[in-house]
C-alpha cells in the first residue's frame, strides 16, 4: 500500500481570470491564474510540509494543461486529476471591488470538474487519507454531488477526518434552497468546519456569530473545531466550551481576497495534522488562528492563489511563530 496522504481533497480546479491592468488600447488585461478552493488549501499544506493529493477533473485542453503543470510545480500529487478530451477546463473571471471583495463569472456548463464519476474515484487514496476536505461547487449537481457523496463516504469508512468549506458561490446555484440543503448535508459530515461570516448569516439568519454558531453547533455536534471568518476583522475558533478570536493583521499591501479563505482553512488543518483534536487549549486555538490568520493575509497581497501560498517562515515572521 501507498504511503497514505495527510490531506486528500476533491473538487474544482479551473482558471481564475484576474485584471492585470490595462492595454494601450484601454483594454483589460486578464491574467490567467490557476485556482479552485481545494487545490488552493493542498498548496498550503505543501508548504507546510505535508504530503496531500487532489481528486478532480479538468478538460484536456491548454487550461487543462496549464493547471496539471502548476498542480504538480507546487507540489501535490496529480495522479487522480483526470483530462477529459470531450470537456472544456471550467473558467471564472473574477471582478476585485472596492475593498477586496470579489464578484464571479463562471464559464462551466457543463464544465469539466462537474463530470467527475463515482466510478473514477481513487478508493484507496480516499479511505487512507488523514483527513478529506470537500466544499460546494462539487455538489451543485446532481451527478457530481453524488460522487462528492460517495468520497466523504469513503473516507469515513477509512477513519480520515472530514473538513468542509461551504465556499458559497450564488451564480452556480440553480436556487438558493438547494444550496442550502447542500451546505447542511457538508455541516451534517464534517469533523472541522471553515465557515465564512456570510455563509453563517445564510445558514442562519443570524449576524451575531456566537449565536449563529451557538445554532449550527447545536444541530450538527459533529463538528469538533468550528471556525467563523470574518474577512480583514478576523476569525473565531469554537471548540468544546471554548471561544476563541484573534483579529486580523493589518499591515498594508492588499490586492485581492483571492484565496485568503483557502490559505486559513489549510494553516488550520496543518495545525489538526501536527496536534490532533483532542484536549486543545484556549492558547493552542489562538496560536491556530494566528497562524491561520497571518498566511491568509499574506495572500491577499499577492496576485492568484495556487502559485502565491506563503512558505511557514513567512508565516511565522508575521504572526510571531
Amino acid at each position: 500500500m501507498a504511503q497514505p496522504f495527510d490531506v486528500v481533497a476533491l473538487g474544482e480546479l479551473l482558471v481564475d481570470f484576474t485584471r492585470n491592468g490595462d492595454s494601450a488600447q484601454g483594454n483589460p488585461i486578464l491574467e490567467a491564474c490557476p485556482g479552485g478552493a481545494p487545490c488552493n488549501v493542498l498548496a498550503m499544506l505543501q508548504k507546510c510540509g505535508k504530503q496531500t493529493a487532489f481528486v478532480g477533473k479538468v478538460g484536456d485542453d491548454l487550461f487543462g494543461r496549464q493547471l496539471r503543470r502548476a498542480v504538480k510545480e507546487v507540489g501535490i500529487c496529480d495522479s487522480y486529476l483526470i483530462s477529459d478530451p470531450a470537456a472544456h477546463t471550467t473558467l471564472a473571471f473574477v471582478e476585485t471591488l472596492p475593498g477586496g471583495d470579489r464578484d464571479f463569472s463562471f464559464y462551466r456548463d457543463p464544465g469539466a470538474d462537474m463530470l467527475l464519476r463515482a466510478d473514477e474515484l481513487p478508493e484507496e487514496a480516499i479511505q487512507n487519507a488523514k483527513i478529506f476536505h470537500f466544499g460546494t461547487l462539487s455538489m451543485t449537481h446532481p451527478a457530481i454531488r453524488e460522487t462528492t457523496k460517495r468520497a466523504v463516504a469513503l473516507a469515513k469508512a477509512g477513519g480520515a477526518l472530514v473538513s468542509f468549506d461551504p465556499n458559497l458561490r450564488p451564480p452556480l446555484w440553480d436556487s438558493m434552497d438547494n444550496a442550502k440543503e447542500q451546505i447542511d448535508w457538508g455541516l451534517s459530515q464534517c469533523d472541522i468546519l471553515k465557515i465564512a461570516d456570510n455563509e453563517l448569516e445564510f445558514m442562519t439568519g443570524q449576524t451575531d456569530f456566537d449565536t449563529g454558531a451557538a445554532m449550527l453547533r447545536a444541530k450538527y455536534p459533529n463538528i469538533t473545531v468550528f471556525n467563523v471568518t470574518a474577512g480583514p476583522d478576523g476569525s473565531h475558533s469554537y471548540y468544546q466550551d471554548k471561544h476563541v478570536f484573534v483579529p486580523g493583521y493589518h499591515l498594508g499591501g492588499t490586492i485581492e481576497t483571492t484565496g485568503a479563505g483557502d490559505t486559513f482553512c489549510a494553516s488550520v488543518l496543518n495545525f489538526v495534522l501536527e496536534h490532533g483534536l483532542k484536549d486543545l487549549s484556549g492558547a493552542d486555538l489562538t496560536a491556530m488562528l494566528k497562524f491561520a490568520n497571518a498566511a491568509a493575509y499574506i495572500v491577499t497581497t499577492r496576485k492568484g492563489a495556487l502559485r502565491a501560498m506563503p512558505e511557514r517562515a513567512q508565516v511565522e515572521a508575521v504572526c510571531g511563530g
